[in-house]
């Protein structure tokens, strides 16, 4: 990690660092993406069946593509009963949490006859991408299934690529069995993005695409914006810790690893304003280093985006904290929640020493899918209002109308809208 005093300079080569970790960096890949997605939009199945074949090797055809009830069961066979089980518990929690965000609709009548008010309808169809192979995450299909399920989406559908011998993860179909998933494609990459976006012969269309993929699968998402909706073009994994001289270092440093080691784009940052934690933490990291499984990633990461910065005061630490704008903010200092309050963006914030980030991952409740590079700072985490769509209601009587149709009248008149003035004028002729 590069230890660094934070000044005006060091902060901005960071968050350029950082910034360079956006899919939006990626544009040689465009083209590749955008010739995927125009011939799903052409040929459909045949395009699809085409690519799964190509890049997955499976031989899938329309009686193959769907995930069968008996694939399900078998998938619930292979995993562990105690593991099914904990499942289960997340789930709780986390459709606990994310009924406290459902909304209702609202009517406003007054006494003058008019009456506004506000519909919220779920969408209709929403399309959730898992990732196949070793980036199989289940937490991740409870965390993108279950708040469209508590928002009252009547399908959600999910795509995740197959394997050569066309099996899925188990993990994946347990979860999505849990959370409540209608139905399974067996298809991945950036062609199942397209074709929950456009629709096939097999897939049919979907309103809104959410859920984590490589790079092909973010720029797809992007490309596909308009035509469907989407939760957001996910970065690299990030997390932001701040410490002061009551944290403990070996705590500071398991939880800066927790995130360097999804890959090596991931981003570790520490900012404390104590010199004598900073030196602890870099101990710690390096034992840690010697007994983790997947070292050598967490290593390239702590390399390339990994940070101690060392901040005069907290509150250039977080202000600071509020420029980056990480995923994951942990806060481990003498007052956690006096702190918290000075914090503007953030994906999640985490208070306290006990209150580590893999909780909100797996088990809290609270939605893992956040906002990354920076986009904390106008987006947050995926929720219910994610998968509602709200509408207007509009009722005006007469005498609510009359009271102020001459306003009406001249604002249309000063926008050159002879149309719209005389909709209202005609109604007092």
């Amino acid at each position: 990690m590069k230890k660094v005093k934070l000044t005006e300079e060091t902060k901005r080569g960071l968050l350029n660092d950082l910034l360079k970790r956006s899919p939006n960096h990626y544009g040689k890949y465009e083209g590749i993406v955008a010739e995927i997605i125009s011939k799903i939009r052409e040929e459909g199945d045949a395009a699809l069946f085409s690519y799964t074949k190509e890049f997955d090797r499976f031989d899938v055809d329309a009686d193959n593509i769907k995930v069968t009830k008996e694939e399900i069961r078998e998938a619930y066979d292979m995993m562990e009963p105690e593991f099914v089980e904990v499942m289960k518990r997340a789930a709780a929690n986390i459709r606990a949490y994310h009924e406290r965000q459902v909304r209702n609709s609202w009517i406003d009548v007054r006494e003058d006859g008019s009456i506004l008010g506000q519909k919220i309808t779920p969408i209709a169809r929403a399309g959730v991408y898992v990732p196949g192979g070793k980036a199989a995450y289940p937490s991740s299909v409870l965390m993108n299934v279950i708040p469209a399920k508590t928002a009252g989406v009547p399908e959600i559908v999910m795509t995740t690529p197959p394997g050569a011998d066309g099996k899925i993860n188990p993990g994946t179909l347990v979860a999505a069995d849990i959370a409540g998933v209608d139905v399974i494609y067996k298809a991945g990459g950036a062609q199942a993005i397209a074709a929950m976006a456009f629709g096939t012969e097999s897939i049919p269309k979907v309103d809104k695409i959410t859920g984590p993929g490589n790079i092909f699968v973010a720029l797809a998402k992007k490309a596909v914006y308009g035509f469907v909706s989407i939760d957001s073009i996910a970065g690299p994994s990030e997390i932001l810790v701040l410490a002061d001289e009551t944290a403990n270092p070996r705590y500071v440093a398991a939880d800066l690893l927790s995130q360097a080691e999804h890959d090596e784009l991931a981003s570790a940052i520490l900012i404390t304003t104590s010199a004598s934690l900073a030196d602890q933490v870099e101990k710690e990291i390096e034992q840690f280093l010697g007994r983790l499984s997947r070292r050598e990633i967490i290593q390239k990461s702590l390399e390339n985006y990994g940070y101690i910065l060392l901040a005069d005061t907290l509150e250039d630490a977080v202000a600071t904290a509020n420029e980056i704008a990480s995923e994951h903010l942990e806060i481990l200092m003498k007052d956690p929640f006096e702190v918290m309050t000075k914090i503007r963006n953030a994906g999640a914030i985490f208070l306290g020493e006990h209150s580590s980030e893999p909780l909100g991952d797996y088990f809290a409740g609270p939605n893992h899918i956040l906002p990354t590079n920076g986009t904390a700072r106008f987006f947050s985490p995926l929720g219910v209002d994610d998968f509602i769509k709200k509408s207007s209601v509009i009722s005006y009587s007469r005498e609510a109308l009359s009271k102020v149709h001459e306003d009406i009248e001249l604002f249309a008149q000063k926008e050159g809208l002879t149309a719209h003035e005389n909709s209202i004028k005609v109604r007092f002729e």
